[in-house]
């Protein structure tokens, strides 16, 4: 029985659901995050979608990003 508690699926807060079909507030919405570094770039064509390139010392790691226009 408690292998059955440990392998049940947890609910994910609604805010935290992702979905490809999104549409963008009318209003800017403020958000408030903790990190290491910040970087302001463009995302940049590649091929039908778009890519920010970032330093290498950030591969493997966990990254947030926030359209902002």
């Amino acid at each position: 029985m408690d292998e059955e508690k440990k392998h049940e699926e947890q609910p994910v807060p609604q805010q935290e659901k992702i979905s490809e079909k999104t549409t963008p507030a009318k209003q800017k919405v403020k958000f408030e995050c903790y990190g290491k570094a910040i970087i302001e770039k463009k995302v940049k064509k590649s091929g039908n979608t778009g890519r920010v390139y970032l330093p290498p010392g950030w591969v493997g790691k966990s990254v947030k990003i926030i359209r902002i226009n």
